[in-house]
C-alpha cells in the first residue's frame, strides 16, 4: 500500500499552478492533504473528482480559507471520521481518521505556534490530546500517522538549528513532545532508511531558501511499533513544487 502526505498550502492554488499533474503520475492508494484552505464546493468537479479515486473533505468550519484536510483514496476504508474527542480542539479541520482492516490511518495537520503565545499553548494542548487519542486507538489496531507536525524534531531536521532554538517549530517544549510521542511507541519511518542531513519538507518563500535548501523537515510518516516490520520504504519528494512544502511517501506491506 502506497500512501502520500502533502501540505499543499491551498488546494486551489496547487491546481491553479498546474501541479496537479503530479497527482496523476503517482500510483498511490491514499493521498492525505493538509492545509487545503477550501471547501469542496469551491473546487470544480474536474479537479476534485479524479478517476479511480474517492475523496473525503474536512474543511475548517470556524474560519474560511484556513487549515483543513482531505484524503483521496483508491482503497476504500471501512470507516472515516474526523476530529479529536475534545470539541474545543475541533473546528479547524485538522484530523481525518481512516480505518482499514489491519491499521488506522491518521491524516493530521497540527497547529502552528508562531503567531502568538495563545496559539503555541493551543498547539501543545492539541499535541497532548492527539497522543491520548492515538494511544486509545492503538489498543484496537496499529497506527499510521502522517501529516504536517509543524515541528522539526532533531537538529538534523533543519538547516540552521542554532538560529531557531527560540522559534516555535523548534522550541524545546515542542521537540520534547515529539520525543515523548516516539517513546510512546512510534517510529519515524523516513529515518529508518535515511540518516543524512539536508532532507527537508518545508522552505520559507523568503531569501531563496528553497534554492539553497535551507529548510525544515516537519512532515512525517510515523507508524506504531507493531507495523515497523511492515514498512517497505519511506521517502521525501523535494522536487515537487507548487507549495512551500513537498510530498512525503510511505510504502507499507499489509
Amino acid at each position: 500500500m502506497r500512501i502520500y502526505s502533502w501540505n499543499v498550502n491551498g488546494f486551489r492554488a496547487v491546481v491553479g499552478k498546474g501541479v496537479w499533474d503530479w497527482f496523476q503520475d503517482r500510483d498511490f492508494d491514499v493521498l492525505c492533504l493538509q492545509e487545503i484552505k477550501t471547501r469542496p464546493d469551491q473546487v470544480n468537479e474536474q479537479d476534485r473528482q479524479v478517476s479511480g479515486y474517492e475523496v473525503f473533505w474536512n474543511p475548517a468550519r470556524t474560519k474560511k480559507g484556513y487549515a483543513g484536510t482531505a484524503c483521496f483514496y483508491r482503497t476504500r476504508p471501512m470507516k472515516i471520521s474526523t476530529g479529536l474527542p475534545d470539541p474545543h480542539l475541533n473546528g479547524e479541520g485538522r484530523l481525518i481518521l481512516m480505518e482499514y482492516d489491519s491499521f488506522y490511518l491518521l491524516n493530521a495537520y497540527f497547529p502552528n505556534g508562531q503567531m502568538s503565545d495563545e496559539r503555541l499553548r493551543y498547539k501543545l494542548e492539541y499535541y497532548d490530546a492527539f497522543l491520548e487519542y492515538a494511544q486509545g486507538l492503538r489498543r484496537k489496531k496499529p497506527l499510521v500517522v502522517c501529516g504536517d507536525f509543524n515541528t522539526a524534531h532533531k537538529e538534523i531536521d533543519l538547516k540552521n538549528p542554532r538560529a531557531n532554538e527560540d522559534r516555535s517549530g523548534f522550541l524545546p517544549v515542542e521537540r520534547d513532545w515529539l520525543d515523548r510521542f516516539a517513546a510512546s511507541g512510534y517510529v519515524d519511518t523516513f529515518r529508518m532508511f535515511n540518516q543524512d542531513p539536508g532532507n527537508y519538507t518545508w522552505w520559507t518563500y523568503r531569501f531563496g531558501a528553497r534554492s539553497r535548501n535551507a529548510g525544515w523537515r516537519i512532515d512525517y510518516f510515523f507508524v506504531s511499533l507493531e507495523l515497523r516490520d511492515s514498512v517497505v520504504n519511506a521517502w521525501i519528494e523535494p522536487e515537487v513544487m507548487g507549495s512551500d512544502q513537498c510530498p512525503v511517501g510511505l510504502e507499507l506491506k499489509v
